[in-house]
């Protein structure tokens, strides 16, 4: 399966805040929309990701005078992504091995998608049930 299959399914909405941003107004976004991560957005394109985990990781070292800092200040700058031609196999290896939970999907420099660890785990649940039906078809057309 693909990265476009999935993007076809859940859509290619994505969550995004400027650099400038205030960790605050991160957080209020983040509780509203319900998503643990948002993309960066800057006048040249993707600047970076940021997660419910560095905002976390960052109060630990910094204390809540972080809230008042700019997204720019915790998000991390150096961004796996992936196009919609990309395997699902191939993206949950990245995850897996890079430990990141959300990976934006890029065509020719330009946002179209993001894809959580949930929607891989969701990709990989379908098969097993597919695969689960196919073979209780097969026992049971061999009976």
């Amino acid at each position: 399966m693909r990265i476009a299959d999935v993007l076809r399914s859940k859509g290619s909405d994505v969550a995004t805040v400027g650099p400038d941003t205030r960790v605050t107004e991160l957080l209020r976004h983040l509780a509203e929309r319900n998503v643990g991560a948002m993309v960066v957005l800057g006048p040249d394109g993707v600047q970076g990701i940021v997660s419910e985990r560095d905002v976390v990781r960052r109060l630990h070292e910094h204390g809540a005078g972080l809230l008042d800092r700019p997204v720019s200040s915790i998000m991390t700058k150096v961004v796996a992504t992936c196009t919609p031609d990309d395997s699902v196999d191939s993206l949950s290896v990245v995850m897996t091995e890079r430990r990141i939970r959300h990976i934006p999907v890029l065509v020719d420099g330009e946002l179209r998608g993001i894809v959580s660890i949930g929607d891989v785990v969701k990709v990989r649940m379908n098969e097993l049930e597919h695969s689960q039906e196919q073979l209780e078809a097969y026992i049971a057309g061999n009976r």
